[in-house]
């Protein structure tokens, strides 16, 4: 609870000023109950900029000593308006916010809860992307793309701790399981687990109902930790996109079988020496073709897969 003993007795004045300082959203923001303690903000299907940048999830766990909330969604203002909705439901402050991974859509929303006094937790790798030009660039764009939402206000925000391993931790009674799952969608990628409630939130290793964003991920690994996260044990899966998923195998599979297909027709070019268009335009993607995003995302994600696929090949 680093910090919220100093700001509890600013907190009004601090959220009349903030109201003020975020523009206001547009779109509808439905909150969800996933287990006794467990929640998530349901973003939009779409692309980086779609529905106000409200394409992510967030989720957020109530306990008698305060919030954790997993990612903080793609605008300041998105992150403030999921705020007033967790004070719908309890007047706890945010206490931790658990970064799942390092990527725009998950935590241009950071400042707000910062700025109430969260500790922040991100995986290791989260330094070295605040850093760099992707970053700086990233944001910059944003200013265009999702203005006014996204302005010269908004900031990256750095953690408090950085992950690298299993971090359990108990607050108000609820364990809580971090884990660090390492180079999967991103360099970084963590979920955290919900003891009591048996609730994981997964990020962007599992996408529900629309095609995953491939970008820079190392699919070799990403496909193995699905394939160790197929289990019948959970109550409820909640995905980085998409809604809660009630039978958590049946999600966890539609993923995998996403990324194994292209890493089998990809692998497959590679090997044969085919060139990349005419594996893609060869290829069945039938059974992928009607989710959402496959327009914009599939055949960029494709290409990924080759360029990584021949990188293995010559054991880079």
């Amino acid at each position: 609870m680093k910090r919220w003993g100093v700001f509890a007795a600013l907190f009004l004045t601090f959220d009349s000023q903030a109201a003020e300082h975020y523009p206001p959203i547009s779109v509808d923001m439905p909150i969800k109950q996933v287990g006794e303690h467990s929640y998530y903000a349901l973003g939009g299907a779409g692309m980086a900029t779609d529905n106000e940048g409200f394409i992510s999830n967030a989720g957020f766990v109530v306990t008698d000593a305060g919030v954790v909330l997993f990612d903080a969604l793609g605008t300041p203002s998105l992150a403030w308006a999921l705020r007033q909705r967790i004070r719908e439901i309890t007047d706890q402050p945010v206490v931790k916010v658990i970064v799942s991974h390092y990527h725009a859509d998950h935590i241009y929303g950071l400042q707000v809860f910062e700025d109430e006094g969260a500790e922040i937790l991100a995986p290791r790798g989260a330094y070295e992307y605040l850093e760099s030009i992707t970053a700086a660039e990233r944001l910059d764009e944003r200013r265009f793309s999702l203005d006014p939402w996204v302005n010269d206000d908004t900031r990256l925000v750095r953690p408090d701790l950085l992950i690298e391993e299993e971090h359990r931790f108990t607050l108000g009674g609820i364990g809580f399981r971090v884990n660090y799952l390492g180079s999967a969608h991103s360099d970084g990628d963590m979920t955290l687990y919900v003891e009591r409630d048996r609730v994981l939130y997964s990020g962007d290793i599992i996408f529900e109902g629309r095609v995953p964003f491939v970008g820079d991920a190392d699919t070799k690994r990403w496909l193995e930790t699905l394939e160790a996260l197929e289990t019948d044990k959970l109550a409820a899966l909640v995905p980085g996109h998409g809604p809660a998923a009630r039978r958590p195998v049946e999600a966890i599979a539609r993923t995998r079988e996403y990324l194994a297909y292209l890493r089998e027709v990809m692998g497959a070019a590679v090997e044969d020496f085919e060139d990349f268009a005419t594996a893609y335009d060869e290829a069945d993607w039938s059974r992928f073709e009607r989710l959402p995003a496959f327009g914009a995302a599939h055949r960029r994600n494709a290409y990924q897969v080759f360029l990584s696929m021949e990188a293995e090949a010559l054991g880079q």
